[in-house]
């Protein structure tokens, strides 16, 4: 018999707020967190234009010894995991007499790197580089320091698997519960917002380049769409057990019915249709329910020609003439990338808690692909209890999610 998997508590640290009240306004207002960033301008860059964040200050929170492993991004997840076990009511009492586990999607560490090359460069001494450099340069560096922080005792694992790192950390989590192998894990996906994280992606003319309208330049589906805006931060969900769940007095927010996965088997950066519409029709078959059940899609797509026409093309291939509504939350977020499967299961959790879908901003003119979908530019005030999310990476990798309402 396999166990239910719920989603208990859930945190969140965005350009769209530093909280889930922060974002949930954020998202009910249409509100975009893209801002023009001077300092990639003065550095070359292309586009100047990022997801505005600011890296939280842990001083008097954490101890300067427990502060130096870790990198930006592992102070986001951090953040964003205290808020998501307070909202999932799990004190460290708990923690300690547990086998809680952690999964958490992650795929770079430049700022840590660059850095770390510099001092030996400038200096010719690698023993100046520091005694917390190594740690915050892996790619575990996020699941290093949770794990130590909050002396979890379950499984410890970083899932890289490019921009669908945050959405897969759920989904496996979710097979570990749902086998019996663990009742708690700790799941997310983090991405630091430096310059240096993002600088070969604009190397390769990945971002727009609508630096004079900051807010309008991520337009996933638009006809007009001239490619992606980074962004990051960190987001936590904490999922369990069912019965270990309501056995704890938990309060349950939601349940995790299907993950799909696929490979595209193709181009490393191109992505195709086949491979999506496979991890679509997996998660949809694996939850047990009839498409039509599901009341909205939060779309992977980036603001990329190809990448949004082909997921777009995906998406019109498994759900025929059923027409839920479909929005991308990059347009307001930017692509928050190795974050952005985890932070859009919790934008599309806070939706579904609320009644209402945010809009797709920026969606003026359909493409020959996108007019085959029902992408709201306005937000829509609607009741739902399941929703779909899409989250794709280089390398072909897909991940897809089905979650409903408890």
């Amino acid at each position: 018999m396999k166990k239910r998997v719920v989603i208990t508590g859930v945190g969140i640290y965005s350009c769209l707020g530093k909280n889930l009240e922060e974002v949930r306004q954020s998202l009910y207002d249409g509100k975009s967190g893209i801002v023009f960033d001077p300092v990639r301008k003065e550095m070359g860059f292309r586009s100047a234009l990022t997801g505005g964040l600011t890296v939280p200050d842990l001083k008097g929170i954490l101890s300067r010894n427990q502060r130096v492993f870790m990198p930006e991004h592992a102070k986001y997840a951090y953040v964003a995991t205290v808020e998501a076990l307070k909202n999932a009511r799990i004190e460290q009492d708990y923690l300690d007499s547990h086998e809680a586990g952690i999964i958490y999607g992650n795929d770079s560490t430049a700022d840590a790197v660059v850095k770390s090359v510099d001092t030996m460069r400038e200096k010719g001494d690698t023993t100046l580089v520091g005694s917390g450099a190594i740690f915050q340069s892996m790619n575990s560096t996020v699941t290093m320091n949770l794990s130590c922080l909050f002396r979890l005792k379950g499984i410890n694992m970083t899932i890289s698997a490019a921009c669908a790192s945050g959405s897969h950390s759920i989904g496996l989590g979710a097979l570990l519960i749902r086998n019996g192998l663990q009742d708690m894990v700790i799941c997310g996906g983090a991405q630091e917002v430096n310059p240096f994280s993002v600088g070969s992606f604009d190397g390769i003319s990945a971002f727009s380049v609508r630096e004079d309208e900051p807010a309008k330049a991520s337009r996933p589906f638009d006809r007009d769409r001239d490619g992606l805006v980074p962004g990051g931060g960190a987001a936590t969900v904490i999922i369990e057990d069912y019965d270990a769940a309501v056995k704890r007095g938990a309060h349950i927010l939601a349940e995790v019915m299907g993950y799909g996965f696929s490979s595209n088997g193709d181009h490393i950066s191109t992505p195709n249709v086949d491979g999506p519409a496979r991890s679509l029709r997996m998660a949809i078959r694996e939850a047990g329910i009839d498409l039509r059940q599901i009341g909205y899609i939060n779309a992977h797509a980036t603001s990329t020609i190809i990448g949004d026409r082909n997921e777009a093309l995906a998406l019109a291939s498994v759900f025929g003439d059923y027409k839920p509504e479909v929005t991308s939350t990059k347009s307001q977020t930017g692509h928050e990338m190795w974050m952005a499967g985890a932070s859009e299961t919790i934008y599309s959790l806070i939706m579904m808690k609320n009644d209402f879908i945010a809009p797709n901003l920026n969606f003026e003119n359909p493409d020959e692909a996108s007019k085959h979908l029902n992408i709201p530019a306005e937000r829509v005030n609607k009741h739902f209890d399941i929703f779909l999310s899409n989250s794709f990476g280089f390398g072909g990798t897909n991940s897809t999610l089905v979650v409903k309402n408890l």
